[in-house]
């Protein structure tokens, strides 16, 4: 299904990306990836097919470094088709007004100008390659409230927004652009941050009584990033075991 497809992916060394590019290798895909941690980096792409594979440092908080990632792709593999811009961060739980404008700033770096900074240099390579797709991941918390999440929500939120924009300016030009919106799923973010009690504490707000497994988000993903899809735009998918729709 992705036979000949560069599929971009920042944040890949752990969680959803390193998932996600070894999905997209098991199915023939070209990957670049990229992670601020390039050791943990290196070990993800130790069991990929290295004529199929390049890696690169990048903190997506610095554009030119970004930008760097994409050249990588130009240059190893002609294009870049399919950009999955999936680096974030968390935040500490606290009150809003408890926040600091560093935390605040920290996470839309991250969060927000990571995604920017992705599409901003990845859509000039699809447009003179007549097209291809972007797929941004988002949160469950970019569409609804957090408490006590204030800085990673409102990134999240931000990332919606500039998905649909993205979305609408580029609709003609063959780039189609969405979002992924994960509720509570057992990635390191959720595992390393929060303890035993407070996962409890999050399933109990699931209808499905449970948190996400890291595939159930993937195939998703997957869903979205297939090339027959070819109708879907702006669109902000949730995948929530059912808490959105209390």
């Amino acid at each position: 299904m992705f036979e000949h497809k560069t599929v971009m992916i920042t944040g890949a060394a752990s969680g959803f990306g390193k998932r996600l590019a070894e999905r997209l290798s098991e199915q023939g895909a070209n990957l670049v990836l990229s992670d601020y941690n390039f050791e943990a980096l290196e070990a993800t792409a130790t069991g990929l097919p290295s004529e199929r594979t390049r890696i690169i440092a990048c903190n997506v908080m610095k554009e030119d470094q970004v930008k760097a990632q994409v050249a990588l792709g130009v240059e190893a593999f002609g294009s870049i088709d399919m950009g999955v811009n999936n680096a974030g961060t968390g935040s500490p739980m606290k009150s809003l007004i408890d926040v600091s404008e560093d935390e605040m700033d920290f996470n839309f770096a991250v969060n927000a100008k990571g995604v920017f900074f992705g599409m901003k240099h990845q859509i000039p390579v699809m447009l003179e390659n007549g097209g291809g797709q972007i797929l941004n991941v988002a949160s469950l918390a970019g569409l609804n409230a957090a408490p006590k999440l204030t800085p990673y929500c409102a990134a999240k939120h931000a990332v919606i927004g500039l998905t649909k924009t993205a979305a609408f300016e580029y609709a003609r030009k063959n780039i189609r652009v969405n979002a992924i919106c994960p509720s509570y799923v057992k990635t390191p973010l959720v595992t390393d941050n929060f303890d035993d009690e407070l996962q409890a504490m999050l399933t109990k707000a699931v209808p499905m009584g449970r948190l996400g497994e890291t595939d159930e988000v993937i195939e998703v993903m997957l869903g979205v990033l297939n090339p027959a899809n070819t109708y879907m735009t702006g669109q902000s998918i949730t995948v929530d075991g059912g808490v959105s729709a209390v």
